[in-house]
């Protein structure tokens, strides 16, 4: 599929026309790929278009939120919108637009998988929101960020809850609590991603990755459930 196909394809799956096209393909432009293409006169990658996106999608997901629950306090409000907008949030709404098959990575970047890696999926989508938020106004990042993030999740829970909900339905099996192993870190110092591996018995049912270990190991809770499910 050419560039441009790859464009108005996922144009028409998000409802959004953009009016410049080039502020799109900005937001799915990797800094691996940027990198690769230095001597094209220089190519933007979507970290920009992220800063913007994440403070618009607070916005969108803050009155989102007060309106809908009307009765919850300002506590309560907080946890929804964390669990909401967190990274594997980001990387399951993602999937359902298979925002990953439109990415511009590097060589490097792509045989390291990275068009599955949540923490890339997360930060595009946001990317995304700052690109139609540049491109279109509040009101139509504000309808891509209902539809496509906060409308699209099965239960503002399951995020934050992956680990106990692991624990609940392999202890319901007769089967002792799930392990959970930092198998290892990527990227510098500041911006350090982990990798978690979790096993239920002596099988390795779900990996994750997270900018803390703790986040690592919910997204690892994750797959194992997703995978359990899969089998039952």
């Amino acid at each position: 599929m050419s560039e441009d196909n790859n464009l108005k394809e996922f144009q028409k799956k998000i409802g959004y026309t953009f009016n410049d096209e080039s502020i799109l393909r900005t937001a799915f432009t990797h800094s691996s790929y940027a990198n690769e293409h230095v001597e094209d006169g220089g190519i933007n990658d979507y970290e920009r278009l992220e800063f913007l996106g994440d403070a618009v999608l607070e916005v969108v997901s803050s009155d989102y939120l007060f309106h809908r629950f009307e009765d919850l306090k300002e506590g309560e409000l907080t946890k929804k919108r964390a669990s909401m907008v967190c990274e594997p949030a980001l990387a399951y709404c993602a999937s359902g637009i298979s925002l990953g098959d439109h990415l511009l990575l590097g060589k490097g970047e792509e045989a390291a998988g990275g068009r599955t890696r949540d923490a890339i999926l997360a930060d595009v989508m946001e990317a995304v929101a700052g690109a139609v938020y540049l491109d279109g106004g509040y009101e139509e990042a504000k309808r891509y960020i209902v539809r496509h993030i906060l409308e699209s999740q099965d239960g503002f829970s399951v995020f934050n809850d992956s680990k106990t909900a692991l624990q609940e339905l392999v202890q319901g099996m007769g089967q002792e609590p799930p392990r959970y192993r930092i198998t290892g870190f990527r990227g510098p110092e500041h911006r350090r991603v982990f990798m978690c591996e979790v096993l239920v018995g002596d099988r390795k049912m779900g990996e994750g990755e997270g900018t803390s270990k703790k986040g690592a190991e919910q997204n690892a809770a994750r797959k194992a459930l997703d995978a359990m499910r899969k089998e039952a």
